[in-house]
């Protein structure tokens, strides 16, 4: 076979090569930018899709959908605010359809819907923003859960960690609400960020964070090869309470014992404390109640139980206000005043009140949203451990 053959033969492969190089390629058009938050607090969102009838924003700080304009190359855009700083979800809506944001690689971990984030800052930075001060560690890990199963969780560790191998730290088990994930916290709530930040100015003391996953039945069901099951209907019904003591079983069984071994916890009861948001806020009280030998520091965010719960299955807490106090270094109780739980939130306070049970509250500005969940870890980790 002569050189010139060979060449062309060459040729050819390389040019069918780079031909299926870029039919396995997706689709590429104009460079789109978004979300593009401008100096003045205005935030621009842009979407390609030159094929669609309608695009729609949807975003947490708007009260409902903003229609988008096409331009000629097919970018839908919308320029909205200034928009108050802080984090906030978004998506498009695209012909009916929920999407994210293809541009932006920031996004929140939930099992029902994928939104995106656009981080507004502040002129002078947020308690969540990322500040020139020293940063703990974030680690994934994996336990041995209930039922044979293997359990999740997302782990904070203080600055000066890894470089001071005989401290040990009180630790915080921290719980998402309904349908987030264990990293919920992490990547929506900024909670490292916060903590890195109260720590270096001296306003919190340095702790570890565990973040687990709430929904026990959902893993149980996947890794056993069954149906992810509904959300239970009602907050305190037999299916809810079963679930949160499933949970309980799981956090005081196995993951306590995980993290005291696997990482320098102090293992006693004041030196750790427990809270969570929405479900992970019941999720939060059921297992504190049901375990004071264990806990001496409970938080609950947007989350209450019920007077009848509360007088059924744990009518020792108010039963005996005075020891309860006693055992109870913090009971904090928080809501947004636009929130869908606010009504049972207050009433909750009102009970406790009235039983005599000391706990401190915060009531915001805000719905049911991860905005008032910063802030309310911003408020309460400066409490702990004190």
């Amino acid at each position: 076979m002569n050189q010139r053959l060979i060449r062309r033969i060459g040729l050819f492969w390389s040019l069918f090569g780079l031909y299926l190089g870029a039919l396995g390629q997706p689709p590429r058009g104009p460079l789109v930018v978004s979300p593009q938050v401008n100096a003045d607090k205005s935030v621009t969102f842009r979407y390609l899709a030159p094929q669609a009838k309608d695009v729609q924003l949807s975003a947490q700080f708007e009260k409902g959908p903003v229609p988008m304009s096409k331009d000629a190359q097919g970018i839908w855009s919308v320029t909205v605010g200034p928009v108050k700083p802080d984090i906030y979800p978004y998506s498009f809506r695209v012909d009916g359809v929920t999407v994210m944001d293809p541009a932006n690689v920031a996004f929140f971990p939930n099992e029902r819907f994928k939104a995106s984030l656009v981080d507004v800052p502040g002129d002078t930075p947020l308690i969540h923003a990322m500040r020139d001060v020293p940063h703990g560690s974030i680690n994934y890990e994996y336990y041995p859960s209930i039922a044979g199963t293997t359990g999740s969780l997302v782990v904070y560790t203080p600055p000066g960690y890894d470089q001071s191998p005989t401290k040990k730290y009180p630790v915080y088990y921290l719980i998402s609400g309904t349908t987030d994930t264990e990293e919920t916290f992490f990547k929506v709530g900024k909670t490292n960020l916060i903590l890195d930040n109260l720590i270096a100015e001296g306003k919190a003391k340095p702790m570890i964070i565990v973040m687990p996953y709430g929904n026990i039945a959902a893993r149980v069901a996947e890794q056993k090869g069954g149906s992810k099951p509904a959300d239970p209907t009602v907050r305190d019904g037999a299916d809810a309470v079963k679930r949160a003591n499933d949970f309980a079983e799981d956090l005081v069984s196995n993951v306590i014992p995980y993290i005291e071994k696997a990482y320098r916890a102090i293992p006693n009861r004041e030196n750790r404390a427990i809270g969570g948001f929405s479900r992970g806020g019941g999720q939060t009280l059921r297992t504190a109640f049901n375990n004071m030998d264990k806990f001496a520091w409970v938080c609950a965010y947007s989350s209450y139980l019920s007077p009848q719960e509360m007088d059924g299955n744990f009518s020792q807490i108010v039963a005996k206000p005075e020891q309860t106090n006693k055992q109870l270094k913090l009971l904090w109780v928080s809501v947004g005043s636009d929130d869908f739980l606010y009504k049972g939130t207050v009433e909750f306070m009102d009970y406790l009140k009235a039983k005599q049970v000391n706990f401190k509250s915060l009531i915001t500005d805000g719905g049911h949203t991860w905005m008032n969940v910063k802030t309310y870890v911003a408020a309460t980790t400066p409490l702990l451990f004190r």
